[in-house]
């Protein structure tokens, strides 16, 4: 606990992040681990905070002054390949911009898999994002909190981890004994993983995830373009169509898949931009962000 603390100190004192007002673990025995000693690492390069080596999984909770009256909130999953996470310019920041809009905002600091702390790697990330909303969920009283309005956001992997939650909802991989929804009420992804195929995957993504040589099913498992149904979470997405790390094929192919199958979404291509912009695309006068403000007031959020 006291290096959770710790950790909840430096996010405040590497710029001018949004300050976390509490951070919760996710577990009071984290599951599908294996003893080891904690080697989670922070550094802040070119203005990003960056933490790697993760095996103690937690939420940063950032409640807004004043809460909009639907009482929504969104959970972030940052970036970095399965690798790192990205936890400022993809997760604080972002949560202070919700906080601006009177939305309660979770950052979650999910398990990076590694064989050397976990018994199966492949679903350590998701344990850790079904944990939380299910955590969110069952405190929403507590937390002025609709049990109906809580999201889910990723940004590159975690956009993967975020739309992997939004189609694997319906398969409990923690213990759920009292049956709470695991499913997201909607998702935001920005840039995101969603493929693993060859054609479209995110190599080192999947590398960490599912390892180098996966089998034909696994990869099929975490396609989540193909595991979209019916009853997939309505959907916001942006990419950039330069992307030459994850490709703009990504959220096209999600987004297919969700109009295939009648689920609300909203698609947005800008012709540059790279990958890992964040909330600024610096090649466009146009916030993305603004986009997404006017998606969540369509669909009843704001």
């Amino acid at each position: 606990m006291k290096k959770l603390l710790a950790l909840s100190f430096l996010y405040m004192l590497a710029s001018n992040y949004a300050t976390s007002q509490v951070i919760i673990p996710l577990y009071e025995k984290i599951p599908n681990s294996k003893p080891s000693a904690d080697r989670e690492k922070s550094v802040v390069t070119d203005g990003i905070l960056r933490v790697s080596k993760v095996s103690v999984p937690s939420l940063a909770m950032y409640t807004a002054t004043t809460q909009n009256d639907k009482k929504t909130a969104v959970i972030i999953c940052p970036g970095g390949g399965y690798g790192i996470l990205a936890a400022s310019h993809e997760g604080s920041d972002v949560a202070k911009l919700f906080n601006e809009w009177g939305i309660t905002a979770f950052v979650l600091k999910y398990r990076l898999p590694d064989d050397s702390i976990m018994i199966d790697k492949t679903i350590g990330p998701l344990q850790d994002a079904q944990r939380a909303l299910q955590l969110v969920r069952e405190n929403a009283p507590k937390w002025n909190i609709d049990p109906a309005k809580i999201g889910i956001m990723g940004f590159s992997a975690g956009g993967h981890l975020a739309a992997t939650a939004s189609t694997h909802f319906s398969k409990a991989v923690i213990d759920n004994p009292n049956k709470i929804s695991l499913r997201p009420d909607f998702s935001i992804l920005a840039y995101p993983v969603i493929s693993f195929t060859d054609s479209l995957g995110h190599t080192g993504s999947r590398n960490n995830l599912i390892g180098k040589d996966p089998s034909l099913e696994k990869i099929k498992e975490y396609s989540n373009e193909m595991q979209v149904t019916p009853k997939t979470p309505p959907a916001f997405l942006v990419h950039a169509s330069d992307d030459k790390v994850v490709k703009p094929g990504n959220s096209i192919s999600y987004y297919e898949a969700l109009l295939k199958n009648n689920v609300l979404a909203e698609l947005h291509l800008y012709q540059e931009g790279g990958h890992g912009f964040g909330l600024n695309n610096k090649t466009t006068t146009d916030k993305w962000a603004e986009r997404l403000k006017n998606w969540l007031l369509a669909n009843g959020y704001l």
